[in-house]
Formats: C-alpha cells, sequence, structure tokens
C-alpha cells in the first residue's frame, strides 16, 4: 500500500493557488493615498452630477421638440419641456448630493427620537 496522504497534492496545489492570488492581488491594486482618493471621489461625483443634469436638459428638449412636431404647437412644447428637463435635472443634483439614491419619495429611515416624535407612552 502507498503510504503518501493522498490529499497532499490537493494541498500543495491549494497554497500555490492562495499564494498566486496574493501575489496578484498586491500587484494589481494601486496605492493611493488618502487624498488622491477623495480627489478621485469628488471627481467622479461632480462628474456624474454634471452629466445627469445635462441629460436631463437635453431629454427635456427633445420631448419638446417632438410634442411641437406632432402636435403643431411649436415653440410652446419645446419651451415647457425645456423647463421641466432642467427642474427634473436640478431635482437629480439634490438627491445626488444628499446621498438619496432611491426613487422619488423616499427617505432614509430616521429614528423617531432624531425626528422629534414622542413615542406611544407620551414621553
Amino acid at each position: 500500500m502507498d503510504e503518501r496522504d493522498p490529499h497532499a497534492p490537493l494541498r500543495d496545489l491549494e497554497k500555490g493557488l492562495a499564494r498566486a492570488r496574493q501575489e496578484r492581488g498586491a500587484a494589481s491594486e494601486p496605492r493611493r493615498s488618502g487624498l488622491a482618493a477623495s480627489q478621485g471621489g469628488a471627481l467622479s461625483q461632480g462628474l456624474r452630477i454634471g452629466v445627469e443634469l445635462v441629460v436631463a436638459v437635453i431629454v427635456g428638449g427633445a420631448i419638446g421638440w417632438a410634442c411641437d412636431r406632432w402636435l403643431g404647437t411649436r415653440p410652446w412644447g419645446t419651451i415647457g419641456f425645456f423647463f421641466l428637463g432642467v427642474a427634473a435635472g436640478l431635482v437629480n443634483v439634490y438627491r445626488a448630493l444628499n446621498g438619496l439614491g432611491m426613487g422619488v419619495g423616499y427617505r432614509r429611515s430616521v429614528p423617531r427620537e432624531q425626528v422629534g416624535f414622542e413615542d406611544e407612552n407620551g414621553d
């Protein structure tokens, strides 16, 4: 009978894979200082806000233009939907800055003590 452990090759393979993953993870992750990481986050936040505002205005204007062509109400549909697009863009900016990534009408849950409600006992 063979006295070698039948699981020894699997353990060696596991050790090799773990070592390779560790070396790969260390080489692929760029080291960023706290300042560089925060600047990258601020840049991405700013680009997101700018894109959301511009896209909302363009979509509003395009819907207004399409309504004008369809209904023959030139230029009132374009003007009205342009301002609706601006309003929607500003709402998106407000929600992005306040961290409200949820749907419109939803709020973050806040403990009742912070809101100022009394509990059931009137305390």
